[in-house]
């Protein structure tokens, strides 16, 4: 039998309070408490369901209750307010047409999704090199990382008006003329500061860099013309962004791969971008690959977006998930897992149906797929309550297994719905049975799609859910291991002031508790710098094959590691299969927002 939970008080450490009352609580709502927020939030996607409605809410609040499923931050801070936001934490933008009035209908869109509170991704390949002139005006290009300064000053302007602090992510072909401005671009101290930067790496550019043979710096021919006017004899035919297949392409440039991809990766070891996307296999594992090709991620990488996409997600508190925590029968509940899992995709689908668009190519684009990014967070806390090490072979197991059950829920859920409500869309059923990811899943799951087809196109990705963690009692986030047992932790209020906080992680808290004692960990709590590059690879590895999207993950190295070892990541990541690629080292200079407890903080 559902019920609504009854309004009480639920106890917050202090950043968690801090973090719900600047962040998520509706003052004119009158809340009085996170109860009050999860019954808003459930009444207000349940109210989109065409029948039992009272029924639905009962079930959102149920799942929300005690931070079991934390929605996404938007989802918390938006849903049944009256505010005009979205409740999608962010948008791939459109393709950038290559003309002057092109790229400021771009920029106007992105200004208008961001005020709306929508962090944005761009692909900013369309934009003729540094130098080329146009075909028509005959004017000079000033190149893509130029027009990205624009952006990044957009940005900060809409910041200053009071909206919610955006992110935005950069990305550029590993072909393009401009490739190397792109990845040099942060080295410049306060540049591009609003921006997070990944390159597009292409299969054919991996195996030139394993054969050390040259690479091609392109642009499409038609854009382009030389000095009396014609086009170029030179030509290869490559995919690109805006294109609706490969193009002729003129060949503006040669070098030798293994430069690029070293001046990419010192890029990145200096400043800590660009970061690396994988974007073939992205596009190959797409279960839309038939009908989209994607080029560019949400500002986490966690959801590899067509123009126009929304990241409309969602984590289960893997935490809450540990029955007879820190004993020797510590065991996590699948069962529960997957029943949290059915209701969180019929939550996550609801949001499609009751948020507004900032734009109406986002909501047609949305709507037309209807993906959902339902992962975990509290992986490492939840490891250290049973017994695990973060880095053992049992830990990724687990790891595995957890989502696996959550994968194969949210599929079997999905089917449920478009039984009652229809498919997406763009569902087209043997184009969609033939993806890579559906082919490897039950057979019960195949068959339910072909008889009934699925809500959703896509249904699993794993997104660092920072605040959303902080709001469940510091949680560890995403998959990420524990990254201290107690730490400072830098927010900001709603002025932008940031304010410290010292904090306890939440299975060392809940370990203390129960031991009677102010200090220590747990035997197993294994912390962020404890877990080598190998390990933290091999986990991200591990739970890839169950997730239909991408997993944002930041692979840690100490700060005395060489370029060589740094280096070695991203080929690992390549020879493991993985999407993407963020390699995190700390260095003078660097913002950060956990440090290790010293003093007091207040």
């Amino acid at each position: 039998m559902n019920r609504v939970v009854p309004d009480r008080d639920v106890p917050l450490v202090p950043i968690a309070r801090h973090v719900w009352e600047q962040r998520y609580r509706q003052g004119g709502a009158g809340e009085a408490s996170v109860q009050a927020t999860w019954r808003r939030v459930a009444r207000a996607l349940a109210a989109v369901e065409p029948a039992d409605q009272a029924g639905w809410q009962a079930r959102f609040a149920a799942a929300l209750q005690d931070f079991a499923f934390l929605p996404g931050g938007r989802i918390l801070a938006g849903a049944g307010t009256h505010h005009r936001v979205s409740l999608f934490n962010c948008f791939v933008m459109g393709t950038i047409k290559d003309s002057l009035p092109g790229i400021f209908r771009a920029l106007e869109e992105g200004a208008v999704t961001m005020q709306q509170g929508g962090g944005a991704g761009y692909d900013f390949s369309t934009l003729r090199p540094h130098g080329a002139r146009a075909m028509s005006a005959g004017t000079v290009a000033s190149g893509p990382v130029s027009f990205m300064d624009v952006w990044d000053a957009m940005c900060a302007t809409i910041q200053s008006t009071g909206a919610r602090r955006g992110a935005m992510m950069a990305t550029l072909r590993c072909d393009h003329p401009d490739i190397g401005g792109f990845i040099d671009a942060k080295r410049q101290p306060g540049r591009l500061r609003h921006f997070t930067l990944s390159v597009q790496v292409t299969d054919a550019f991996m195996q030139a860099v394993a054969d050390d043979a040259s690479w091609d710096l392109v642009f499409p021919a038609a854009a382009l013309r030389d000095e009396h006017g014609t086009v170029a004899l030179e030509t290869t035919m490559r995919e690109w962004p805006g294109a609706g297949g490969p193009v002729a392409c003129r060949v503006l440039r040669r070098l030798p791969a293994r430069a690029l991809w070293e001046r990419l990766l010192r890029a990145s070891f200096a400043t800590g971008e660009p970061g690396v996307l994988f974007i073939d296999r992205i596009n190959r594992m797409n279960n839309l690959g038939y009908c989209e090709r994607i080029s560019a991620t949400n500002p986490c990488g966690e959801v590899p977006l067509p123009p126009y996409g929304a990241c409309d997600l969602g984590a289960i508190n893997l935490a809450r998930l540990v029955r007879d925590p820190f004993g020797p029968h510590a065991r996590l509940d699948l069962t529960r897992a997957a029943a949290l899992a059915a209701v969180a995709v019929r939550l996550l689908d609801n949001v499609i149906d009751a948020s507004i668009f900032p734009l109406p190519q986002q909501r047609d684009a949305v709507r037309r797929a209807r993906r959902v990014g339902l992962g975990v967070t509290g992986l490492g806390d939840a490891l250290a309550m049973l017994g695990l090490r973060y880095d053992a072979p049992a830990a990724r197991e687990a790891a595995a297994a957890a989502m696996r059950t959550i994968c194969h829920a949210a599929y079997r859920a999905s089917i449920a719905i478009a039984a009652e409500k229809g498919s997406f869309p763009g569902f087209a059923r043997e184009a969609y049975l033939a993806a890579p990811f559906i082919r490897a899943l039950p057979d019960d799951i195949r068959d339910g799609i072909a008889r009934q087809g699925i809500r959703n196109s896509h249904l699993l990705a794993i997104a660092p859910t920072g605040t959303i963690s902080l709001l469940a009692g510091n949680l560890s986030s995403g998959i990420e291991p524990v990254f201290a047992a107690d730490a400072v932790r830098t927010v900001l209020d709603a002025g932008g002031a940031p304010r410290r906080f010292r904090v306890t992680d939440a299975a060392v808290a809940l370990w203390r508790a129960a031991a009677r004692r102010e200090d220590g960990a747990p035997p197993a709590l294994t912390t962020a710098a404890e877990v080598s590059a190998e390990n933290h690879l091999a986990m991200q590895a591990a739970l890839q094959p169950c997730v239909d999207n991408a997993i944002s993950k930041t692979i840690n190295l100490p700060a005395g590691a060489d370029f060589a070892a740094f280096a070695a990541v991203f080929r690992r990541a390549d020879t493991l299969g993985l999407k993407g690629c963020t390699v995190f080292r700390p260095a003078a200079g660097r913002e950060a927002v956990l440090t290790a407890a010293q003093g007091q903080a207040g």
